[in-house]
């Protein structure tokens, strides 16, 4: 890549999968130069739910940049063979990288590259309209100006209103694996949600709570443990026409379907599902003291939580919505699976009218990704799920994206982006079907 230069071609803000991905694919294109700003001081991707095992719920080709050029060095099986585990993954016949493996492939890419800084948070963006510019001000005083910009700041974790100001030492899921041990020395402990991390947490507890002697407890709001639907044909929705379907709908219909298709990107592994049960029936097989201390609700809502600062625990004021009944539940330990979800960084508040809105207060998301009222300006990675339906999280369609906005950010198709992939039809044909 050549020197970088100020003006900059773009600064993208916030180092996760997809903008690292963008890093690595502009990389190797000589007329952009892009700078990246990351708080972290390296590159950190949902370390709180390292449990053994985990691993990715999409497979390998969906790393930084296979799907948009499977020659680039920065692929994951490149980094197999640097790591000397190429053979090993060949034999492993997996598809899924362990999270862990993950976490580590693009810490590998993450050092390789040399437009990151690293330690640098973003304080304001403001536009300079003689220059026609974007000033992005650090909060060490520094201004680096370019032409586009790239959000990429991801989605903070999400405390429900019912929890707001709540004491105590209760925890997200996203920092699970540094209190683990506190948790367990717990005499009960409750887990809230109802995803995937939910499942992974709970399969990580109950299989030593013979162990610690803790009680354990799994409220989800869901009527069942929904299952990821992964079948093929589902799997068309993460496709080029489903987004040009899925982004033409009216607004209310996109918010309606948002709502309902959770479960083809929320779900549960359906071979943990199985685990999970398989593991209760074995603990219930092996115990001599009687039934397996444990309670799975479904159906059940969190309405209200309080917490005991003498007795050091949280009583729960729980609802169940099929029977319309209230009770309580007492525990100690509280861990809140409760997902992710975006909030426009406050550093955008000088650039407010100069991007789009939605009726909803969100993001209006253009079909190429960017959110400013040039349509080509501000470019959005993620958290467009009301316009970009499950391919926005989806890290198999990150590759995509990026090779979508690269080819804005140059005015020309760069990295070659496929357009209909899918053999079924989303939308209604026009005319008479013979």
């Amino acid at each position: 890549m050549s020197t970088p230069r100020e003006p900059h071609d773009f600064i993208a803000i916030g180092l996760g999968p997809f903008n690292l991905g963008l890093a690595c694919l502009t990389e190797q294109v000589d007329e952009l130069d892009g700078l990246f700003l990351e708080s972290k001081p390296g590159f950190e991707w949902h370390a709180g739910m390292f449990l053994e095992g985990a691993h990715l719920q999409t497979p390998f080709m969906s790393d930084l940049v296979t799907l948009a050029d499977p020659t680039s060095p920065y692929s994951f099986l490149n980094y197999l063979k640097e790591s000397g585990r190429l053979y090993s993954f060949y034999i492993r016949e997996n598809f899924y990288p362990l999270r862990t493996e993950y976490n580590d492939y693009c810490r590998w890419a993450a050092d390789k590259l040399r437009n990151v800084r690293w330690n640098t948070t973003v304080s304001s963006v403001e536009y300079d309209e003689k220059d026609a510019l974007y000033a992005v001000r650090t909060e060490d005083g520094e201004t680096f100006r370019a032409r586009h910009l790239v959000l990429g700041t991801g989605t903070p974790p999400y405390i429900p209103d019912s929890c707001q100001g709540l004491g105590g030492d209760f925890i997200h899921n996203s920092r699970y694996v540094q209190h683990k041990a506190e948790l367990q020395a717990k005499k009960s402990i409750t887990l809230v949600g109802s995803g995937q991390s939910a499942a992974e947490i709970y399969y990580d507890l109950l299989a030593e709570i013979d162990v610690h002697g803790y009680r354990l407890n799994w409220v989800t709001r869901s009527p069942r443990f929904f299952p990821l639907e992964y079948t093929k044909l589902t799997l068309e929705m993460t496709s080029p026409e489903y987004v040009d379907y899925f982004h033409a709908l009216p607004e209310d219909t996109r918010y309606r379907l948002e709502t309902q298709q959770k479960g083809l990107f929320k779900g549960i592994d359906g071979d943990l599902i199985n685990a999970i049960f398989d593991l209760l029936y074995q603990k219930k097989v092996d115990s001599a003291a009687g039934p397996v201390p444990t309670r799975l609700m479904t159906n059940t809502a969190l309405n209200a939580a309080g917490y005991d600062t003498t007795t050091g625990t949280y009583t729960l004021g729980l609802r169940q919505e099929e029977q319309e009944r209230d009770f309580s539940l007492v525990t100690e330990g509280l861990v809140l699976a409760t997902g992710y979800r975006y909030t426009p960084p406050a550093f955008l508040e000088p650039v407010h009218d100069r991007i789009r809105w939605d009726g909803h207060g969100r993001f209006d998301v253009a079909r190429n990704y960017s959110i400013d009222t040039t349509g080509r300006g501000i470019f959005l990675q993620n958290s467009a799920v009301h316009t970009h339906s499950i391919t926005s999280p989806d890290l198999g369609m990150a590759a995509y994206r990026n090779a979508y906005i690269i080819g804005e950010l140059l005015g020309r198709e760069h990295y070659p982006v496929e357009k209909s992939i899918a053999f079924q039809e989303f939308a209604a044909p026009e005319g008479t079907l013979a």
